[in-house]
């Protein structure tokens, strides 16, 4: 019989959520932003010109909640979608100046918010915790 509660995707998938809701509060209170749209800005501040497939891809998350986040990040104004240079039949999204304000002052709570987490750890354990996860991320890809 399976145990839920020791099912491996089961306790990560809760702790992803645990930890967004989390975090979300602080940016959706200050902000307005839900998690999916944090996302995507912070796709779009570190990989800029990113079609919203690529988003998606990158945050390993559905293209239809990737894509209300984008419509929702366009109409405030906080990205822009533009045709690329190279192929015109291709659209790619980056932050405008507004969504650049935001990732600036998101980011340093986001980060703050990290380190409150592993800081819960010996730097033996956020090590070891690093490489596990990197075990299962590229056991999972393969």
């Amino acid at each position: 019989m399976l145990e839920l509660e020791q099912f491996l995707p089961y306790r990560l998938s809760v702790l992803a959520n645990t930890i967004s809701t989390a975090i979300a509060g602080v940016y959706q209170q200050r902000f307005n932003l839900s998690v999916t749209e944090w996302r995507v800005l912070a796709v779009l501040g570190r990989y800029p010109d990113c079609s919203a497939t690529e988003v998606a891809e990158r945050i390993a998350m559905d293209k239809v909640a990737v894509s209300r986040a984008v419509a929702g990040l366009l109409k405030s104004g906080r990205i822009r979608r533009s045709t690329d240079n190279q192929d015109r039949r291709r659209s790619v999204l980056s932050l405008s100046a507004k969504g650049r304000r935001v990732y600036a002052q998101v980011v340093p709570l986001a980060l703050a918010y990290e380190g409150q987490l592993l800081a819960r750890l010996k730097s033996q354990e956020q090590a070891q915790l690093d490489r596990i996860l990197a075990k299962l991320a590229s056991a999972n890809a393969a």
